[in-house]
Protein backbone atom coordinates (compact mmCIF):
# COMPACT_ATOMS: atom_id res chain seq x y z
CA UNK A 1 0.00 0.00 0.00
CA UNK A 2 2.82 2.31 0.84
CA UNK A 3 4.42 1.83 -2.60
CA UNK A 4 1.00 2.43 -4.42
CA UNK A 5 0.50 5.26 -2.48
CA UNK A 6 3.41 6.83 -3.41
CA UNK A 7 3.07 6.08 -7.06
CA UNK A 8 0.10 8.07 -6.94
CA UNK A 9 1.87 10.84 -5.51
CA UNK A 10 4.07 10.69 -8.19
CA UNK A 11 1.42 10.69 -11.26
CA UNK A 12 -0.05 13.58 -9.13
CA UNK A 13 2.69 15.66 -9.20
CA UNK A 14 3.81 14.79 -12.60
CA UNK A 15 0.81 15.23 -14.53
CA UNK A 16 0.60 18.75 -13.68
CA UNK A 17 4.45 19.28 -14.54
CA UNK A 18 4.17 17.84 -18.02
CA UNK A 19 0.95 20.10 -18.76
CA UNK A 20 3.38 23.07 -17.45
CA UNK A 21 4.25 25.48 -20.39
CA UNK A 22 3.68 28.92 -19.13
CA UNK A 23 6.28 28.96 -16.15
CA UNK A 24 9.75 29.45 -18.02
CA UNK A 25 9.92 30.42 -21.86
CA UNK A 26 12.78 27.79 -22.36
CA UNK A 27 11.19 24.08 -22.04
CA UNK A 28 12.10 21.95 -19.35
CA UNK A 29 14.17 24.45 -17.20
CA UNK A 30 11.82 24.13 -14.07
CA UNK A 31 12.93 27.54 -12.86
CA UNK A 32 11.36 31.04 -14.22
CA UNK A 33 13.85 33.19 -16.55
CA UNK A 34 13.65 35.34 -19.29
CA UNK A 35 16.83 36.11 -21.89
CA UNK A 36 16.40 39.21 -23.68
CA UNK A 37 18.94 41.01 -25.71
CA UNK A 38 21.11 42.75 -23.09
CA UNK A 39 21.88 41.98 -19.00
CA UNK A 40 18.53 42.03 -17.15
CA UNK A 41 18.46 41.35 -13.62
CA UNK A 42 17.62 37.42 -12.38
CA UNK A 43 16.45 36.23 -9.35
CA UNK A 44 16.09 32.07 -8.89
CA UNK A 45 12.90 31.25 -8.63
CA UNK A 46 12.60 27.52 -9.18
CA UNK A 47 9.33 26.05 -9.56
CA UNK A 48 7.56 24.80 -6.13
CA UNK A 49 6.07 21.47 -8.27
CA UNK A 50 9.60 20.58 -9.22
CA UNK A 51 10.90 20.48 -5.52
CA UNK A 52 7.90 18.78 -4.53
CA UNK A 53 8.24 16.27 -7.77
CA UNK A 54 11.83 16.00 -7.29
CA UNK A 55 12.10 15.24 -2.91
CA UNK A 56 9.31 12.63 -3.71
CA UNK A 57 12.57 11.01 -6.34
CA UNK A 58 14.78 11.19 -3.51
CA UNK A 59 12.10 9.02 -1.09
CA UNK A 60 12.02 6.27 -3.41
CA UNK A 61 16.35 5.91 -3.58
CA UNK A 62 16.95 2.41 -4.05
CA UNK A 63 20.37 1.90 -1.97
CA UNK A 64 23.31 -0.30 -3.29
CA UNK A 65 24.46 -2.92 -0.53
CA UNK A 66 28.22 -3.15 -0.01
CA UNK A 67 30.97 -5.31 -0.01
CA UNK A 68 34.16 -5.35 1.38
CA UNK A 69 36.32 -3.29 0.03
CA UNK A 70 38.36 0.13 0.97
CA UNK A 71 35.81 3.10 1.39
CA UNK A 72 35.86 4.84 -2.15
CA UNK A 73 37.75 2.48 -3.95
CA UNK A 74 34.77 1.80 -5.83
CA UNK A 75 32.35 4.81 -5.10
CA UNK A 76 31.08 6.08 -1.81
CA UNK A 77 29.72 4.15 0.79
CA UNK A 78 25.75 3.36 1.52
CA UNK A 79 25.89 5.62 4.70
CA UNK A 80 27.53 8.72 2.06
CA UNK A 81 24.48 7.55 -0.01
CA UNK A 82 22.33 7.39 3.44
CA UNK A 83 22.96 10.43 4.86
CA UNK A 84 22.69 12.67 1.86
CA UNK A 85 19.12 11.16 1.56
CA UNK A 86 18.11 11.43 4.93
CA UNK A 87 19.51 15.14 5.19
CA UNK A 88 18.15 15.78 1.69
CA UNK A 89 14.31 14.77 2.91
CA UNK A 90 14.48 15.65 6.64
CA UNK A 91 16.13 19.16 6.81
CA UNK A 92 17.30 20.50 3.14
CA UNK A 93 15.35 23.68 2.49
CA UNK A 94 15.90 24.21 -1.03
CA UNK A 95 13.95 27.55 -0.60
CA UNK A 96 15.90 28.77 1.52
CA UNK A 97 18.94 27.96 0.15
CA UNK A 98 17.05 30.08 -3.08
CA UNK A 99 16.57 33.37 -1.06
CA UNK A 100 20.16 32.88 0.25
CA UNK A 101 21.62 32.81 -3.27
CA UNK A 102 19.67 35.34 -4.23
CA UNK A 103 20.54 37.91 -1.10
CA UNK A 104 24.27 37.04 -1.89
CA UNK A 105 24.85 37.67 -5.71
CA UNK A 106 23.52 39.83 -8.20
CA UNK A 107 22.82 37.86 -11.14
CA UNK A 108 21.52 38.70 -14.38
CA UNK A 109 20.77 37.03 -17.73
CA UNK A 110 20.94 37.78 -21.58
CA UNK A 111 21.35 36.28 -25.10
CA UNK A 112 24.93 36.40 -26.89
CA UNK A 113 26.17 35.43 -30.19
CA UNK A 114 29.25 33.35 -30.48
CA UNK A 115 30.95 36.45 -32.68
CA UNK A 116 32.90 36.43 -36.10
CA UNK A 117 35.19 33.99 -34.85
CA UNK A 118 32.91 31.26 -34.20
CA UNK A 119 31.55 28.93 -36.40
CA UNK A 120 28.46 28.40 -34.17
CA UNK A 121 25.48 30.41 -34.95
CA UNK A 122 22.99 29.91 -32.42
CA UNK A 123 22.14 32.55 -29.62
CA UNK A 124 23.44 31.58 -26.18
CA UNK A 125 21.23 32.59 -23.76
CA UNK A 126 23.66 32.71 -20.48
CA UNK A 127 22.97 33.20 -16.80
CA UNK A 128 25.71 34.76 -14.49
CA UNK A 129 26.82 37.08 -11.43
CA UNK A 130 28.01 40.50 -11.75
CA UNK A 131 29.33 42.73 -8.83
CA UNK A 132 30.87 45.99 -9.99
CA UNK A 133 33.60 47.19 -7.53
CA UNK A 134 33.46 50.85 -5.87
CA UNK A 135 37.25 51.61 -6.54
CA UNK A 136 37.63 53.84 -9.89
CA UNK A 137 41.00 51.71 -10.96
CA UNK A 138 38.91 48.23 -10.33
CA UNK A 139 40.09 46.23 -13.05
CA UNK A 140 36.86 43.89 -14.79
CA UNK A 141 37.61 39.62 -14.14
CA UNK A 142 35.89 36.78 -15.86
CA UNK A 143 35.64 34.17 -13.49
CA UNK A 144 35.10 30.67 -15.25
CA UNK A 145 34.43 27.32 -13.26
CA UNK A 146 33.89 24.27 -14.60
CA UNK A 147 32.40 20.60 -13.79
CA UNK A 148 31.36 19.73 -11.58
CA UNK A 149 31.30 23.64 -10.37
CA UNK A 150 28.85 26.30 -10.91
CA UNK A 151 28.84 29.77 -10.53
CA UNK A 152 28.75 29.38 -6.59
CA UNK A 153 32.84 28.69 -6.31
CA UNK A 154 32.52 32.76 -6.70
CA UNK A 155 31.27 33.16 -3.26
CA UNK A 156 33.87 33.09 -0.77
CA UNK A 157 36.18 35.70 -2.85
CA UNK A 158 33.67 37.96 -4.64
CA UNK A 159 33.80 40.43 -1.44
CA UNK A 160 37.70 40.63 -1.14
CA UNK A 161 37.67 40.93 -4.98
CA UNK A 162 35.56 43.77 -5.31
CA UNK A 163 36.18 45.31 -2.38
CA UNK A 164 40.30 44.74 -0.99
CA UNK A 165 40.67 46.08 3.06
CA UNK A 166 43.04 48.97 1.56
CA UNK A 167 44.12 50.52 -1.23
CA UNK A 168 47.33 48.76 -1.81
CA UNK A 169 45.44 45.45 -3.38
CA UNK A 170 43.99 45.69 -6.39
CA UNK A 171 40.00 45.95 -7.18
CA UNK A 172 38.14 43.89 -9.69
CA UNK A 173 34.68 44.13 -11.22
CA UNK A 174 33.51 40.37 -10.97
CA UNK A 175 31.58 38.84 -13.57
CA UNK A 176 30.90 35.00 -13.15
CA UNK A 177 28.98 33.38 -16.01
CA UNK A 178 27.22 29.49 -15.71
CA UNK A 179 28.43 27.70 -18.70
CA UNK A 180 25.80 26.72 -20.81
CA UNK A 181 23.88 23.72 -19.48
CA UNK A 182 25.13 24.52 -15.76
CA UNK A 183 22.94 25.80 -13.38
CA UNK A 184 20.79 28.75 -14.83
CA UNK A 185 22.90 28.50 -18.14
CA UNK A 186 20.03 26.87 -20.11
CA UNK A 187 22.06 23.48 -22.07
CA UNK A 188 22.73 24.57 -25.84
CA UNK A 189 20.17 22.85 -28.24
CA UNK A 190 22.42 22.46 -30.95
CA UNK A 191 25.31 19.77 -31.07
CA UNK A 192 29.20 21.98 -31.51
CA UNK A 193 28.98 24.11 -28.70
CA UNK A 194 32.10 23.39 -26.34
CA UNK A 195 34.86 25.20 -24.54
CA UNK A 196 35.75 27.21 -27.33
CA UNK A 197 32.32 28.72 -28.33
CA UNK A 198 31.88 29.43 -24.68
CA UNK A 199 34.85 31.16 -24.63
CA UNK A 200 33.64 33.25 -27.74
CA UNK A 201 30.23 33.47 -25.92
CA UNK A 202 32.19 35.14 -22.60
CA UNK A 203 34.33 37.26 -24.51
CA UNK A 204 30.87 38.84 -26.22
CA UNK A 205 29.24 38.85 -22.90
CA UNK A 206 32.28 41.05 -21.51
CA UNK A 207 31.65 43.45 -24.27
CA UNK A 208 28.09 43.50 -24.01
CA UNK A 209 28.96 44.80 -20.50
CA UNK A 210 31.68 47.38 -21.85
CA UNK A 211 34.39 45.69 -20.75
CA UNK A 212 37.26 46.07 -23.26
CA UNK A 213 40.04 44.61 -21.22
CA UNK A 214 40.37 42.30 -18.90
CA UNK A 215 41.62 39.58 -16.89
CA UNK A 216 40.50 35.59 -16.56
CA UNK A 217 40.54 33.27 -13.84
CA UNK A 218 39.45 29.77 -14.68
CA UNK A 219 39.61 26.28 -13.25
CA UNK A 220 38.76 22.86 -14.49
CA UNK A 221 36.49 23.22 -17.77
CA UNK A 222 36.98 27.15 -17.12
CA UNK A 223 41.08 26.90 -17.59
CA UNK A 224 40.60 25.04 -20.91
CA UNK A 225 38.21 28.45 -21.60
CA UNK A 226 40.75 30.73 -20.52
CA UNK A 227 42.87 29.11 -22.86
CA UNK A 228 40.68 29.62 -25.73
CA UNK A 229 39.99 33.33 -24.86
CA UNK A 230 43.09 34.25 -24.12
CA UNK A 231 44.53 33.52 -27.48
CA UNK A 232 41.62 34.29 -29.45
CA UNK A 233 41.36 37.81 -27.90
CA UNK A 234 44.25 38.73 -26.97
CA UNK A 235 43.50 42.82 -27.56
CA UNK A 236 40.88 41.88 -25.15
CA UNK A 237 42.61 39.73 -22.28
CA UNK A 238 45.16 41.23 -20.16
CA UNK A 239 46.45 38.25 -18.06
CA UNK A 240 44.68 35.28 -16.65
CA UNK A 241 45.17 32.69 -13.63
CA UNK A 242 44.94 29.53 -13.55
CA UNK A 243 44.40 26.59 -11.69
CA UNK A 244 44.09 23.68 -13.93
CA UNK A 245 46.94 23.69 -16.44
CA UNK A 246 47.49 20.82 -17.61
CA UNK A 247 50.83 20.12 -19.08
CA UNK A 248 51.05 15.95 -19.63
CA UNK A 249 54.56 14.00 -20.05
CA UNK A 250 56.15 14.04 -23.58
CA UNK A 251 57.68 10.98 -24.86
CA UNK A 252 61.02 12.52 -24.11
CA UNK A 253 60.19 12.91 -20.12
CA UNK A 254 59.07 9.35 -20.28
CA UNK A 255 61.99 8.17 -21.60
CA UNK A 256 63.95 9.86 -18.85
CA UNK A 257 61.85 8.79 -16.38
CA UNK A 258 62.34 5.11 -17.43
CA UNK A 259 66.06 5.58 -17.42
CA UNK A 260 65.97 6.95 -14.02
CA UNK A 261 67.08 10.34 -15.04
CA UNK A 262 64.07 12.62 -14.02
CA UNK A 263 64.33 14.36 -10.70
CA UNK A 264 61.70 13.84 -7.41
CA UNK A 265 59.20 16.69 -9.31
CA UNK A 266 59.21 15.61 -12.62
CA UNK A 267 58.42 11.78 -11.04
CA UNK A 268 55.43 13.03 -8.79
CA UNK A 269 53.98 14.83 -12.37
CA UNK A 270 54.15 11.69 -14.33
CA UNK A 271 52.94 9.13 -11.60
CA UNK A 272 50.15 11.62 -10.77
CA UNK A 273 49.41 12.16 -14.54
CA UNK A 274 49.41 8.51 -14.82
CA UNK A 275 46.90 7.35 -11.87
CA UNK A 276 44.57 9.84 -13.38
CA UNK A 277 44.61 8.44 -17.07
CA UNK A 278 44.49 4.22 -15.23
CA UNK A 279 42.82 4.84 -12.13
CA UNK A 280 40.73 8.14 -12.03
CA UNK A 281 39.17 9.17 -14.91
CA UNK A 282 36.10 6.55 -15.37
CA UNK A 283 34.03 9.09 -14.90
CA UNK A 284 35.43 11.48 -18.26
CA UNK A 285 35.39 8.37 -20.32
CA UNK A 286 31.57 7.92 -19.82
CA UNK A 287 30.93 11.63 -20.20
CA UNK A 288 32.81 12.18 -23.18
CA UNK A 289 31.13 8.79 -25.13
CA UNK A 290 27.92 7.95 -23.61
CA UNK A 291 26.82 11.27 -21.74
CA UNK A 292 22.81 10.63 -22.84
CA UNK A 293 22.98 7.06 -21.41
CA UNK A 294 24.09 8.25 -17.99
CA UNK A 295 22.08 11.55 -18.24
CA UNK A 296 18.97 9.72 -18.12
CA UNK A 297 19.84 7.57 -15.12
CA UNK A 298 20.97 10.37 -13.08
CA UNK A 299 18.10 13.03 -14.27
CA UNK A 300 15.89 10.32 -12.44
CA UNK A 301 18.09 9.38 -9.37
CA UNK A 302 19.20 12.97 -7.50
CA UNK A 303 20.50 11.41 -4.72
CA UNK A 304 22.44 9.01 -7.62
CA UNK A 305 23.86 11.99 -9.42
CA UNK A 306 24.50 13.89 -5.84
CA UNK A 307 27.17 10.45 -5.11
CA UNK A 308 28.31 10.90 -8.62
CA UNK A 309 29.34 14.16 -8.01
CA UNK A 310 30.35 13.59 -4.71
CA UNK A 311 33.15 11.14 -5.73
CA UNK A 312 34.50 13.62 -7.46
CA UNK A 313 34.85 16.22 -5.52
CA UNK A 314 36.01 14.45 -2.23
CA UNK A 315 38.77 13.63 -3.77
CA UNK A 316 39.55 16.36 -5.46
CA UNK A 317 39.57 19.44 -2.92
CA UNK A 318 41.98 20.35 -0.52
CA UNK A 319 41.32 21.14 3.17
CA UNK A 320 37.44 20.32 2.85
CA UNK A 321 34.54 18.45 4.55
CA UNK A 322 31.73 18.57 2.10
CA UNK A 323 28.26 18.95 4.12
CA UNK A 324 25.36 17.46 2.88
CA UNK A 325 23.65 20.90 2.58
CA UNK A 326 26.95 21.74 0.37
CA UNK A 327 26.36 18.04 -1.62
CA UNK A 328 22.55 18.59 -1.96
CA UNK A 329 23.38 22.19 -3.37
CA UNK A 330 25.99 21.67 -5.71
CA UNK A 331 23.96 18.86 -7.34
CA UNK A 332 20.60 21.20 -7.47
CA UNK A 333 22.96 23.38 -9.98
CA UNK A 334 22.98 20.33 -12.07
CA UNK A 335 19.03 18.37 -11.22
CA UNK A 336 17.03 21.57 -11.80
CA UNK A 337 16.93 21.68 -15.84
CA UNK A 338 18.54 17.93 -15.65
CA UNK A 339 22.25 16.76 -15.59
CA UNK A 340 22.45 16.08 -19.28
CA UNK A 341 24.40 19.79 -20.66
CA UNK A 342 27.08 19.36 -17.84
CA UNK A 343 27.98 15.58 -18.87
CA UNK A 344 27.67 16.00 -22.13
CA UNK A 345 30.55 18.90 -22.18
CA UNK A 346 33.06 16.24 -22.23
CA UNK A 347 31.68 15.36 -25.20
CA UNK A 348 31.94 18.44 -26.34
CA UNK A 349 35.88 18.72 -24.78
CA UNK A 350 36.17 15.36 -26.74
CA UNK A 351 34.55 16.41 -30.29
CA UNK A 352 36.71 19.80 -30.86
CA UNK A 353 39.71 18.31 -29.71
CA UNK A 354 40.65 18.75 -26.09
CA UNK A 355 41.36 15.62 -24.88
CA UNK A 356 43.26 14.11 -28.35
CA UNK A 357 45.14 11.06 -27.81
CA UNK A 358 44.56 11.33 -23.51
CA UNK A 359 46.57 14.47 -23.83
CA UNK A 360 44.42 16.63 -23.04
CA UNK A 361 44.90 18.41 -26.28
CA UNK A 362 48.39 20.43 -25.08
CA UNK A 363 49.79 20.49 -28.76
CA UNK A 364 46.02 21.95 -30.11
CA UNK A 365 45.96 25.25 -28.22
CA UNK A 366 46.91 27.99 -29.59
CA UNK A 367 50.16 30.26 -28.71
CA UNK A 368 48.95 32.61 -25.64
CA UNK A 369 51.16 35.85 -25.54
CA UNK A 370 49.97 37.28 -22.07
CA UNK A 371 50.94 36.86 -18.38
CA UNK A 372 49.68 33.56 -17.09
CA UNK A 373 49.78 32.75 -13.61
CA UNK A 374 49.47 29.16 -12.48
CA UNK A 375 47.86 27.62 -8.83
CA UNK A 376 48.45 24.37 -7.73
CA UNK A 377 47.17 22.63 -5.07
CA UNK A 378 47.88 19.13 -2.81
CA UNK A 379 45.07 17.39 -4.11
CA UNK A 380 45.51 18.49 -8.14
CA UNK A 381 45.67 15.58 -10.58
CA UNK A 382 49.32 16.38 -11.70
CA UNK A 383 52.12 18.37 -10.99
CA UNK A 384 53.03 21.55 -13.53
CA UNK A 385 56.31 23.27 -12.63
CA UNK A 386 58.46 21.31 -14.48
CA UNK A 387 56.58 20.51 -17.43
CA UNK A 388 55.16 23.63 -16.93
CA UNK A 389 58.71 25.36 -18.13
CA UNK A 390 58.92 23.39 -21.51
CA UNK A 391 55.26 24.52 -22.57
CA UNK A 392 55.53 25.15 -25.97
CA UNK A 393 52.44 27.19 -26.60
CA UNK A 394 52.43 29.08 -23.33
CA UNK A 395 53.92 32.51 -23.75
CA UNK A 396 54.02 35.86 -21.74
CA UNK A 397 55.31 34.33 -17.60
CA UNK A 398 54.94 31.61 -15.76
CA UNK A 399 54.01 31.93 -12.48
CA UNK A 400 53.46 29.20 -10.26
CA UNK A 401 52.16 29.63 -6.28
CA UNK A 402 54.76 26.96 -5.09
CA UNK A 403 53.24 27.83 -1.46
CA UNK A 404 49.94 26.33 -2.51
CA UNK A 405 51.61 23.61 -1.83
CA UNK A 406 52.45 23.49 1.29
CA UNK A 407 49.30 22.57 3.91
CA UNK A 408 47.96 25.06 6.20
CA UNK A 409 48.85 25.61 9.94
Amino acid sequence: MLIFNKFQALVSISLPLLCQTTYTNFSGLNFNATFGNSPAPFKIDVSPAFIDYLNLKVSLTRYVTDINVPDFSEGPTQHNVSTVHDYWLNKYDWFSVQDQINRNFSQYTTTVTTGPLSNYSYPVPLHFVHHRSPRADAVPLLFSHGWPGNFLEVSHIIHGLTNPPNASLPAFHVVAPSIPGFAFSPTPTHPGFGNRQAAHAYNSLMQQLNYTRYVVQGGDFGGIILRYIAASYPENVISALANFYIVPPNATDRERYQLGETDAEENLSIEEFDFYLNKFQGYRIIQSNRPLTLAIGMTDSPVGNAMWIYDLMQQAVDFHVWTPEEIITWTMMYQIQGPYGGFRWYLEAENEGTWVNLTWGTNNFDYIHQPIAINQFPKDIWSTEKMGRKQPNLGGMVVLQRELLLKPP
